[in-house]
């Protein structure tokens, strides 16, 4: 298996850790790449260098390194060009991450197939405008409408398989995975979902209600988002791409037709990191 390493190079340790592994898999005779534009600080290593989209064609494995955000937008693209990611922590918290820095003596399992693969639901958030597709992405962790820079409250409503489910006045809702459970809708107040229970949860953000419960849906479930015209509404998907809501569209959230695929090496249980995750944010 050939992997392709791709450090976040803006964390303070992530070279650092990087190199770390270089050194792991050199050990152990394993091929990997590297982004050809970060030649220099790799140019001690056995790294193949090569651009990032030769990477993510060449490659059986996509190894990220850096924090849930690096993990999580490297992982779409994975994704979609339908390989796994084992994502190695270089930041604090990272639900994602399948290895911290200090268990790199672990990556020879990859080598002899010691590993599992867990398939991961991902959404589909796209707008429509006037019934025709204007734009659409996926998003592993939740698809989210909110207010733009206004102060003024949000209001949406909410149809799953053309039902009417509720009108929501606020600062936006949150379309979450069951990975994303741990994300921003966690924040918000939302359940946390074993994500091998397949499902979609709606979380509301800071509404003006007494309803202000998330719901938990099927994974199949169908949802379109509506808006008032007037006020500014943004879309985005994972936390990273923000797209403006023209008043004349509406959002339409499904599952994906595509999962992501994350590498599992060690035995921990989902409850297992969440505990210990969590239990380093209260430290």
């Amino acid at each position: 298996m050939k992997l392709a390493l791709l450090p976040n190079l803006t964390r303070d340790n992530a070279l650092e850790v990087a190199l770390e592994v270089c050194s792991e898999l050199d050990s152990i005779g394993a091929s990997y790449m590297v982004d050809s534009a970060d030649k220099s600080l790799f140019a001690e290593t056995r790294a193949e260098f090569a651009p990032l989209d030769v990477m993510l064609q060449e490659c059986g494995a996509l190894i990220p390194i850096g924090g849930d955000g690096t993990i999580l937008h490297m992982a779409k693209y994975a994704a979609k060009n339908g390989k796994p990611v084992l994502g190695i922590n270089a930041g604090r918290l990272a639900f994602m991450a399948g290895l911290e820095s200090h268990e790199l003596h672990l990556l020879g399992n990859l080598f002899n197939g010691n590993y599992t693969v867990d398939k991961r639901m991902m959404l589909s958030a796209c707008l429509y405008k006037r019934g025709e597709l204007f734009e659409s992405d996926y998003c592993i962790n939740d698809a989210v409408i909110s207010r733009g820079v206004n102060m003024k409250l949000v209001e949406l409503g909410v149809l799953c398989d053309g039902k009417f489910v509720n009108d929501y006045s606020g600062d936006g809702i949150i379309f979450a995975t069951p990975t994303g459970s741990t994300a921003y809708s966690l924040s918000a107040g939302g359940p946390v979902v074993d994500p091998l229970i397949e499902s979609i949860l709606l979380t509301p953000i800071c509404t003006h209600s007494l309803f202000s419960r998330s719901l938990i849906f099927q994974a199949n479930a169908r949802f379109e988002v509506t808006h008032r015209a007037g006020s500014e509404f943004l879309l985005s998907r994972d936390g990273e791409q923000v797209v403006p809501i023209p008043e004349d569209c509406s959002v339409i959230i499904e599952k994906a037709d595509i999962s992501a695929e994350f590498i599992r090496i060690k035995s921990d249980s989902f409850m297992d990191v969440l505990n210990s995750k969590l239990a380093q944010r209260r430290a």
